[in-house]
This record gives structure tokens, sequence and C-alpha cells, in this order.
């Protein structure tokens, strides 16, 4: 498939862009977000756009598309000329609106996506305020997922400060991110 591999993503976007099928978009999106797995894949999906297509995605009404959209891109973040361009691009906000997603496995992904983004410059936005709080209610999850995960972030990605700041702060507000339904 080596030489065909561009052409095969190529007529992938071009199905996903020209289909008026939900069910098609959603299967396109899938198969681009399992191809964004594979190193050998990141230059002609960066040729194709698709860093775009999945951050376009992350604002539709189809929480399968969101789903597969923020998949894509936690599996393309982990290179560093990806991880550049989602950051570039304002990508952090929408990721960060993943996190009030009723789907686990999009707030899975997307507070994954958020600790790959995490660089000395990012650090800021990616662990501001409301996602520290976000992260401290995921801690109490039911899923043990989720909670491990929320764990790992506050622990390796957030200061002391951060959260108590967080705790503090969710003492005075009752209103917040909803946790995902399992």
């Amino acid at each position: 498939m080596e030489l065909g591999r561009l052409e095969y993503l190529q007529a992938l976007v071009t199905e996903f862009q020209v289909t008026d099928s939900s069910e098609a978009k959603e299967q396109v999106l899938a198969n681009l977000a399992n191809f964004a797995y594979d190193p050998k894949n990141y230059e002609h999906l960066r040729q194709l756009q698709v860093l775009d297509l999945f951050l376009d995605m992350l604002t539709e009404d189809n929480e399968t598309l969101v789903e597969f959209a923020i998949g894509g891109l936690c599996n393309l973040c982990l290179d560093k000329t990806n991880k550049d361009y989602i950051l570039e691009a304002s990508g952090v906000e929408p990721i960060i609106n993943c996190l009030s997603s009723s789907n686990e496995e999009t707030v899975m992904s997307a507070v994954t996506t958020l600790m790959y983004l995490t660089t000395p410059q990012s650090r800021q936005q990616t662990t501001a305020l409301p996602v520290v709080e976000c992260m401290l209610r995921f801690s109490l999850s039911a899923s043990r997922r989720l909670s491990n995960l929320a764990t790992v972030f506050l622990e390796d990605y957030c200061t002391p400060q951060q959260v108590e700041e967080a705790k503090n702060l969710s003492k005075h507000t009752a209103v917040g991110i909803p946790l995902p339904k399992d």
C-alpha cells in the first residue's frame, strides 16, 4: 500500500467531503482517526489537512463525529509538528470543550490530548483553572479509567497551587462541567 497510501487517504477525505450520509461520514472519520495512529501517515494527513478536518469536527452536534475527531487528534499530537500545528491553530479551546461531552471515550481522548499538548508554552492554557477544576471532578468519577487519568493529569501536569486553587474555587460553586454518563 506504500505507493498508494496518499491516494487512499485522499480518497477517504474526498468521500468525507462529498457524502451526505452521516453513517458514511462517521465511518470515514473513524478510518482517518485509525490512520492517524501510524506515524507513517502523519505527513500525508498534514498534506490533506486532516488536522483541520478533525479540529472542525470537534464542534459538530454529532457526538460520534466528535469522538472520532478527538481520537484522531489524540493520535496525531504525539508528533511535534502536529502538536505545534494544533496549538497554533487554536486547537486547545475546542479540545477543552470536549471535556463536557457525555461520551466517556470523547472525554478520555480530550484529557489525553491535553496531556500530549502540554508544553512550557501551552501549559497556561492546557491547565487553566476550569480544566483543573474539571479534572478534580473527574478524579471522583465512578469510572476507574476516567478517575485514574484525571488523577495523573492533576499530579503530572498541574502544580499543587493550581490544584489547591481549583479545590477552593470548587467549594464555592456548584456549576461546572458535568461528569460523562457511564
